[in-house]
């Protein structure tokens, strides 16, 4: 298979860093424009030295890229400035394929946008266009799409580990509680107070508490799973470690076991070459899939009769992120899924 050639807009944040990682050894890829518009004119190992053995493009402004030469894009740009870039960029080029990795297609009802996001959708026409990238859940229609919106880090390991419990009514949807931690590149590589070492460093910090954008995302999901709205309970925080995110889910009951649940997302994972659940007994672990785009989840008995927890575990810059588009770039090609992405987790 020919190389296929990538653009990859917002390469100088973390999320757009990891896809270079990547897809750098990907062997179906080429790495053939880089776009970053407050470093355009730059080497990539000047904004990241760790490539420093890598020959890349170099950062130009997004505008300038020739976009009819590139066969697809991931995006990593904050959300509200993608939307009319990438629609810029399908005009260009109708047959590109577009990974985009911000949030700002994942809502597929428009005042739900609005609602969370402050704005309208400025590419409503694309909005409808756009497949949810949950590779497990979306694969066929990921399979044939041409704009996928990759999901957000805490609703990729959230949502496996209860969309499975959530459809086969082994759960009460009206009764979820969420308590998930992420690392610090979770908030992005720009300058802000509260990720400085001196306030990050040692201790842990909530935020966006009974706010936070990604509730509705988990809320739209499982929904779809179990036929009818969901509200969830919804608590992030911000822990100083640099990438790794750990999601504890409180459910009640349906009448099921906690063994039950444990069942059902073997089942439904039997099959899947990146989610793994743990035997009973065993506990999913941050640094069990650090730098990887492996899943861990797990079930426990609650000590609350007619309660289980359900913990789950990714790197929220690769399967949350990065290497969960990859994942979705290979399905879109016709490669296998798991080129590219099979990297062993960093231990220690």
């Amino acid at each position: 298979m020919t190389k296929k050639k990538i653009g990859i807009l917002g390469a100088s944040g973390y999320t757009g860093a990891d896809a270079v990682r990547l897809l750098a050894r990907h062997p179906n890829a080429e790495i053939a424009a880089l776009t970053a518009n407050t470093h355009a004119g730059k080497a990539m190992t000047e904004v990241f030295p760790h490539f420093f053995m890598l020959d890349l493009p170099k950062l130009v402004e997004w505008e300038k890229v020739d976009w009819t030469r590139l066969d697809a894009v991931f995006c990593g740009l904050p959300h509200g400035t993608t939307q009319e870039i990438i629609a810029a960029v399908l005009k260009a080029n109708p047959r590109i394929k577009i990974l985009d990795m911000s949030a700002d297609f994942r809502l597929r009802n428009k005042d739900s946008y609005a609602q969370w996001y402050g704005h309208e959708h400025r590419a409503l026409e694309l909005q409808g266009e756009a497949v949810y990238g949950l590779t497990e859940l979306y694969r066929e229609r990921i399979t044939a799409a041409r704009l996928v919106a990759c999901p957000g880090c805490y609703p990729t390991a959230v949502l496996l580990a209860l969309v499975p419990l959530a459809k086969a009514k082994l759960i009460d949807i009206d009764d979820i509680i969420i308590d998930a931690k992420s690392g610090v590149t979770g908030a992005g590589r720009g300058l802000k107070q509260n990720t400085l070492f001196s306030e990050a460093g040692e201790g842990l910090s909530p935020y966006s508490i009974g706010t936070h954008r990604h509730s509705a995302e988990i809320e739209q999901e499982i929904g779809v799973a179990a036929g009818s709205a969901v509200t969830v309970n919804f608590s992030p925080h911000l822990i100083p470690m640099a990438r790794g995110e750990f999601c504890t889910s409180y459910v009640k009951l349906n009448g099921a076991t906690p063994d039950d649940l444990r069942a059902e997302l073997e089942k439904a994972y039997a099959n899947e070459p990146f989610v793994y659940v743990t035997k009973k007994g065993v506990l999913p672990q941050t640094q069990n899939v650090r730098g990887s785009n492996y899943v861990q989840i797990g079930v426990v008995a609650d000590r609350i009769k007619n309660r289980a927890i359900v913990l789950s575990t990714l790197d929220n810059l690769v399967k949350g992120s990065a290497g969960q588009a990859i994942q979705n770039m290979n399905l879109m090609f016709g490669v296998p899924e798991t080129t590219g992405l099979e990297q062993i987790a960093l231990f220690p």
